[in-house]
This record gives C-alpha cells, sequence and structure tokens, in this order.
C-alpha cells in the first residue's frame, strides 16, 4: 500500500504528458528548412517551451533536427541524405524526443525521410578502363538470339527511382545487336555473316525511374571473329582514350606556343639593344661638336682676372733620333690659344689655327698647346 501511495503522488508531482507526432519530408532539404510546428500540432503555447526549458533529445544518434522556442517549430539542423543514414532499409525514419520541464512533459516526435532521386546509377559491368581494351567475341557462327554479354548496373537509391531500363544509343550495325529494356543483356538479332566488321562498338545508357531520371552511359566493344589472333590484328588501332590524346596534344600546342613566344620576345630585345648602340655609336662618330679641352683646377689665375684667361705653352724637346720614340702626336698647333669670353657663361674659342707638326729628323722642335697625345708602346 505504501507503495502505491509514493508512486502516485510521483506521478501527479511530475504530471507527465506522453504524446506522439509524424512528419514527412524529403531528403537533402536545406538546413534551416521548416520541418513542423511542433507547438501548433500539440497545442502547447509558446512560453510553455520557453519556460520549460524544450529541448530536442535524441540519445547517442545524430541530431538532424532542432527545436525553435521562440517560434514553436522544428528545423533542419543538418542535411540528410537517406542513404548514408538509412542505406537500403525501407522504410527511413529519425527518432527523438522533445523534453519539457516544469512539470515535465516528454513527446515523441518520429519523422518519415522519403528518398529522393539524387543519385545516378552505376554500371558494375562491363568495367570501364581507362588505359586497358576489353571486348566481347561473338563467332561468325552464332544465330538469332545470341547472348553477347549483360549489362550489369545498379542504383543506390530506394522504390521507383532505383528502377533501371537499358537503351542502345549507338552502334557500328544497328541491325545486328539489341539490348534488353529491363535486364540489360545484349543479344543478336540476326544471323552474323562475313560481310560483318570484326569491330563493332556498342554505347548503351541506363535511366533510372526518378522524376527527373538520372542516368549512365557504358560502351561495349564486340569483337565479330573466330579465333583470338584476328582479335587483336583489328583491336590493335582503337583509341584507348580520345579525351586524353586530345588534351595531350592540346597542352602541347600550347607549351610550343608561349616557347616560340618567348624565343622571338628575346630576339627582339636583344637586336634593338643591338640597333640602338648602332646608332649611338654613329651619332657619336658624326658629331661636329667642338671638343672642349679640360684643365686641372692646380692651374689656377695667377693674375686674379678669372679662370684660364690667358695662354698655356706646351713645350716636347725631341732629340735627333726622334723618328724612333714611341710617343705619336696626332694634333698639335703653334700657338693654339684657348680665352674665356667674358660676354658669356663658359664658352671657349679657339684663336688661330693649327699647323702640322714639322718632322725633321735633325732639328728639335717646339710644339705650344699639344692637344691629347696618344701613346702605344
Amino acid at each position: 500500500m505504501r507503495r502505491q501511495v509514493l508512486l502516485f503522488i510521483s506521478i501527479l508531482s511530475l504530471r507527465s504528458v506522453f504524446a506522439q507526432v509524424s512528419y514527412s519530408i524529403p531528403e537533402e532539404m536545406a538546413k534551416g528548412s521548416l520541418v513542423g510546428n511542433i507547438a501548433q500540432d500539440l497545442g502547447l503555447d509558446i512560453k510553455r517551451l520557453k519556460l520549460g526549458n524544450a529541448r530536442v533529445y535524441s540519445g547517442d544518434s545524430r541530431e538532424y533536427i532542432e527545436l525553435s522556442s521562440d517560434r514553436g517549430v522544428l528545423l533542419i539542423k543538418e542535411r540528410i541524405d537517406r542513404e548514408a543514414l538509412c542505406g537500403d532499409t525501407t522504410p527511413c525514419a529519425v527518432h527523438f524526443q522533445i523534453v519539457l520541464e516544469n512539470p515535465m512533459d516528454n513527446v515523441t516526435v518520429k519523422i518519415m525521410i522519403k528518398d529522393q532521386n539524387d543519385n545516378p546509377p552505376q554500371v558494375l559491368y562491363p568495367v570501364q578502363t581507362g588505359g586497358s581494351l576489353v571486348a566481347e567475341m561473338v563467332p561468325r557462327s552464332a544465330d538469332v538470339g545470341y547472348l553477347v554479354t549483360k549489362v550489369v548496373a545498379v542504383d543506390v537509391d530506394s522504390g521507383q527511382n532505383a528502377w533501371l531500363s537499358y537503351k542502345l544509343q549507338k552502334a557500328t550495325d544497328r541491325a545486328l545487336f539489341e539490348v534488353g529494356l529491363q535486364n540489360g543483356e545484349i543479344r543478336t538479332i540476326r544471323q552474323v555473316t562475313d560481310k560483318d566488321a570484326v569491330k563493332q562498338r556498342l554505347t548503351v545508357i541506363v535511366e533510372d525511374n526518378g522524376q527527373p531520371s538520372r542516368s549512365a552511359t557504358v560502351i561495349v566493344n564486340v569483337a565479330v571473329a573466330d579465333s583470338f589472333p584476328e582479335v587483336l590484328s583489328e583491336f590493335t588501332d582503337f583509341p584507348h582514350d580520345k579525351e586524353y590524346n586530345d588534351n595531350l596534344t592540346f597542352y602541347l600546342v600550347m607549351a610550343l606556343a608561349v616557347v616560340s613566344f618567348l624565343f622571338i620576345t628575346c630576339l627582339v630585345v636583344i637586336i634593338s639593344v643591338k640597333i640602338y648602340r648602332w646608332r649611338q655609336s654613329r651619332v657619336l662618330y658624326h658629331s661636329s661638336l667642338p671638343v672642349i679641352p679640360y684643365y686641372p683646377p692646380r692651374y689656377s689665375d695667377t693674375l686674379g682676372t678669372g679662370t684660364l684667361p690667358h695662354v698655356y705653352n706646351y713645350e716636347v724637346c725631341r732629340t735627333t733620333d726622334s723618328r724612333k720614340s714611341d710617343c705619336k702626336f696626332g694634333r698639335a698647333g703653334s700657338q693654339n690659344v684657348l680665352i674665356m669670353d667674358p660676354s658669356s657663361t663658359g664658352t671657349m674659342q679657339r684663336l688661330q689655327s693649327e699647323k702640322s707638326i714639322l718632322d725633321e729628323p735633325d732639328s728639335p722642335l717646339e710644339v705650344r698647346n699639344v692637344l691629347h697625345p696618344t701613346c702605344s708602346p
């Protein structure tokens, strides 16, 4: 009796109210999307959610749903992928509880996840390899309905989104092969003859039943031959990876264009520099500007009338054996006088013309104002 009384008192004090509500949403809903108005569906006041410190409890599982106490609604907390959550399990649902305090209430929420056609079919056979070539052999004696191969594909979606259909998109000879719509079997529809080409290329498209539908494409190589050496000789020139070859050609052309551009640019720059230096040398060679000698500061004016106002004489004495001297004078003058013009700033004028140097072996020579002697060893 005492235990019954205590249990009754506990139930009255907790005033627990157990309820259950269900929703159904599609997978891959964006974060923050509305799931349902839990306050309206349970007849709860928004103040009750706030004062009761309402929260979502999902146990050890991942929380995909969150509760907005200010609005009383359930929102998507994290994008739900049905295939990652449930796999092949049908139906797929998320279970959690909303717990309130003062008094304590416990609401069970069940959210059904509807599958969306978000995955294309995956081809399992024939295996699509990048570099190697796989071909199915058909003997030339094959009859009508001969099973060449079977295309195998799966779709990870569920329900009608996983229903697959097979269609022959392209073929070297459409009158020779057909593809089963539901099973993906490739069979001959007429007798194989000697006129049929050895190399046969079939393109099969696999579509699911979703809205909108998704598809995958598979290429099946068929060899119509009776012996394996015949197949090898015919299939050696099959293009293994045309897209790869096209990309490689494009990159090679681009590299060649860049190298050619850099080479031409460097060549133009070198030629331009050579022409510029050649023109500069020609301008200096043909220039008629007078040469103004520079005199060091130690030749200062002793009369106090300015810099270089009077004549400077230089004497060169040669012996009787002066023809054997190593010193040569290109230009000389007997009286080359340099005078500073008071009316201008730094203009030097030559007052007397130059005279040639007497070149007599037995007589001394006196030269004045010899400009720019050059000596060679």
